[in-house]
């Protein structure tokens, strides 16, 4: 690797650097800002990047090597490091920071306090302007709803009429009951702001208060005999009163909490808060985030914290996190710089927050897996991921249709092979297969891959070519997307090649396919393996790794087509386990056949069950006798 420090703008910056806080920007050779971080010291911490460059963690070392400039800002404090860090990584978005994904598109809900007549609207920018902001919002669905609940519930101002009290009709919303109607008259500016005050209160959180409120005004209307004003408050309190108690109530005290929890699938992240108000979850929303490769967990967490509530309204008094964040105590101060009010954050191992925090985490996992799967199925970066791909492995023809193979076994027990294939980038669950392992003995995963692409091409041997229509099935055609057994499949489709073959993991794996693959004179298919640990990917004839892009779109399909392998092994290798277990549980026990077997799990589940049943149980299973029971308790 070649040293930055031979770079004569970098080794001068080094020596005058101060023993202050402070942040330091890393430029490329273009100028352009890749990397912004803060320091107690900028002396030490930017001193650190250009030592030995061998114990630096791979994403470092690929950072220094592409930095050809450093600048840096002296701050006083530590604190003010933090805050201009948030600052310059939104305006630089630095691909070797962690980072919210497309944090300009995130909306926020503005209720226009300052106007004579308020109106409640999206935007995506806060200004410094008076107004109520509420977000942000990842998704712009969940303005929409919480937009059409604050509709059905406060009668405001959706037109954009100027209000002077002198139209001669209203809209239809005042017919309706969804506006006070105050184009007409009927509605004091008083009276409106009343309707603004109770939105503001709902997005805060504080149900309970416009309830009350309401309340009241109920019953100040009815006393007055103004009934029909007095009706209006009954049905907008009942209408609230049913949207709070779907709320789930998550703490009997009255608390302002946010959960926050992460979760990781390669190169993606994706942070889930629960929003808590008042001990009921008001709200939730997922954040999707960009640069983590190579990052630990903790350091994704801290970046998110900086960057979300750097842009966000509203800061509850105390935050829950799943793992204790670097500099905890100065976020916490800058926190409460912003909230006016201490803030802190708590780090369960038990009891109830620690409950939130696992609820929020597979939240977190299941919308990663959503948001995977439509990144995936984005046909743009699919084709670009396709085009990406044949350029970096230099294959001849646009890798249109892939083929991938993982082994699944425990110290050669159950022993299973998968194959899976993806088409234009998007599987084709159809073509999958499963292979059992059968002339290996022993844990010998090399032995074990060669049977399974033995068997797949000696398949294609004696399969016919397929037609165009019977080589690309349509989704609506029998078993489509069923995942089948090797000899339940069509014959026809084993003779389709793919354009890639990947093998899960490294040198090794590679040369027993290649063994293979020229056996059956097949060594022409482009093949490579994929080892997981560095993410490297191995090609014949090359001593050297390929290194995908760590941001790019191909090495992310490579990862979602092997770790489809991964869990198509794992899934037949985990179900075979279990019938064994079974077959070798009951099997052994003399006058136990397939009906009675059958008959004793369908009563009761299990072995565990069976084991746990009482030999009167066993014998009043049809086809048992009070004899068979009794043998059957004797060897479970």
């Amino acid at each position: 690797m070649k040293s930055p420090l031979n770079d004569t703008k970098i080794a001068p910056l080094l020596q005058t650097l101060p023993a202050k806080p402070g942040v330091y920007l890393m430029k490329d050779v273009t100028g352009r800002v890749i990397y912004v971080g803060k320091a107690v010291s900028l002396r030490n911490r930017v001193r650190s990047y250009f030592h030995d460059p061998s114990g630096l963690y791979p994403r470092t070392r690929q950072l220094v090597m592409e930095t050809a400039d450093l600048e840096y800002i002296v701050t006083q404090t530590e604190l003010e490091a933090l805050i201009l860090e948030c600052t310059l990584i939104k305006k630089h978005r630095p691909r070797f920071n962690v980072r919210l994904k497309d944090d300009k598109n995130y909306l926020y809900i503005k209720v226009d306090v300052p106007s004579p007549w308020p109106r409640v609207f999206t935007t995506r920018r806060m200004l410094q302007d008076g107004a109520r902001y509420f977000g942000p919002f990842a998704s712009s669905q969940s303005v929409r709803e919480t937009l059409d609940l604050l509709r059905k519930l406060f009668p405001y101002i959706t037109c954009d009429r100027e209000i002077t009290g002198q139209d001669n009709r209203p809209c239809l919303y005042y017919y309706i009951h969804r506006c006070l109607g105050p184009c007409i008259g009927k509605a004091t500016p008083e009276e409106y702001r009343l309707v603004i005050d109770g939105v503001i209160r709902f997005l805060e959180g504080k149900q309970e208060k416009v309830v009350a409120d309401l309340r009241e005004r109920m019953t100040i209307a009815a006393e007055s005999l103004q009934f029909e004003r007095a009706a209006a408050y009954r049905d907008q309190l009942q209408a609230i009163e049913r949207v709070t108690a779907k709320q789930k109530v998550l703490s009997s005290r009255l608390v302002d909490q946010d959960v926050i929890a992460l979760a990781r699938a390669n190169s993606d992240a994706c942070v889930e808060v629960f929003f808590i108000r008042g001990g009921k979850l008001t709200g939730r929303e997922h954040f999707a985030l960009e640069g983590t490769q190579g990052s630990d967990d903790g350091e994704v967490l801290r970046s998110f914290v900086q960057q979300f509530y750097d842009s966000a309204p509203q800061v509850p008094p105390e935050i829950i996190l799943p793992d204790a964040l670097d500099e905890m105590r100065v976020i916490e101060e800058w926190l409460h710089s912003k909230r006016g009010t201490k803030v802190s954050f708590t780090v369960p191992r038990r009891g109830t927050k620690r409950d939130l925090v696992q609820m929020a985490t597979e939240n977190a996992s299941e919308a990663l897996a959503q948001l995977r799967a439509q990144w995936l199925a984005d046909a743009q970066k699919t084709g670009s991921a396709l085009v990406e791909l044949q350029e970096h492995l230099n294959l001849p023809t646009m890798p249109l249709r892939i083929e991938c193979y993982d082994i699944s076994n425990i110290q050669g027990t159950s022993a299973v092979g998968s194959m899976v294939v993806f088409e234009k980038g998007v599987p084709k669950n159809s073509d999958y297969r499963r292979f059992q392992i059968k002339t290996v003995a022993g844990a010998n995963d090399y032995a074990m891959l060669q049977e399974v692409l033995r068997r797949r091409f000696k398949r294609q041997r004696k399969s016919p070519v397929p037609s165009p229509q019977s080589a690309v099935p349509s989704p609506q055609s029998p078993g489509a997307g069923v995942e089948k057994g090797e000899e339940a499949t069509p014959a026809d489709t084993w003779a389709i090649l793919p354009d890639l073959l990947i093998v899960d993991g490294g040198k090794g794996q590679l040369s027993a396919a290649r063994e293979v693959m020229v056996e059956l004179g097949v060594d022409h298919i482009p093949t490579v393996g994929l080892a997981k640990e560095h993410e490297e990917i191995f090609a014949p004839g090359n001593p050297e790794p390929i290194v995908l892009p760590r941001t790019s779109q191909s090495l992310y399909l490579v990862q979602r087509i092997r770790d489809e392998a991964h869990r198509f092994a794992l899934a037949y290798h985990q179900r075979l386990r279990q019938a064994r277990g079974l077959r070798s549980a009951l099997d052994d026990v003399p006058g136990i056949g397939p009906k009675r077997k059958a008959a004793m799990l369908k009563r009761f589940g299990s072995v565990k069950g069976i084991r746990e049943a009482s030999v009167e149980d066993l014998a009043a299973v049809p086809g048992m006798t009070r004899a068979l029971a009794e043998k059957v308790k004797e060897y479970l």
